[in-house]
């Protein structure tokens, strides 16, 4: 197994949809790139610690490779504003990557620069890629935070359209 660190934006909208995906064994909300240890979701909240709301993926690469991952990565949230994610505003809510080997930096690297050839978007990908160095996971009450309030306002309005996106997209993607 190996393990992929990505943030996108509220760890709400990811989670469930990496979790959907075949090969992926677990996904956890939480908290990567601060300089606060264990930091609460109140202070993160805060935009002062540094930590971006992220989704650790733990992952088989014989059934999904860490490429594919990305791939999915980009085309879920906007990987072109910096600090923001829609209504989401704030460095927590920042497009990053962190990986967890030279091989995976490369790969980000080689995807993104594909995008960028690609001009899948206008504007230049500001996505950042950092070395991963530690993992808080969030609090209870974020984990699975979809599925079990899937008629919250937020989940309706947000989250509910971009999975339904996803699935139609990663249909052959998608565990049984």
């Amino acid at each position: 197994m190996e393990q992929a660190t990505l943030g996108g934006g509220c760890f709400w909208c990811l989670e469930p949809i990496y979790d959907a995906l075949r090969g992926v064994v677990d996904v956890v909300s939480g908290y990567s790139g601060g300089h606060v240890p264990h930091p609460t979701y109140e202070q993160v909240c805060t935009g002062r610690t540094g930590h971006a709301e992220v989704v650790q993926i733990t992952f088989d690469p014989a059934v999904i490779t860490y490429r594919e991952l990305l791939e999915v990565f980009f085309t879920i949230h906007d990987p072109t504003t910096l600090n923001r994610q829609g209504a989401d505003v704030g460095p927590q809510y920042r497009s990053v990557i962190f990986y967890h080997s030279p091989e995976q930096r490369a790969t980000a690297e080689d995807v993104i620069a594909e995008l960028e050839r690609q001009g899948v978007w206008d504007d230049p990908i500001v996505t950042e890629l950092a070395p991963f160095e530690v993992f808080y996971p969030a609090e209870d009450y974020h984990q699975q935070y979809f599925e079990r309030n899937p008629f919250q306002g937020y989940c309706r309005v947000v989250i509910a359209p971009k999975v339904a996106k996803f699935r139609q997209k990663y249909l052959a993607r998608l565990k049984g």
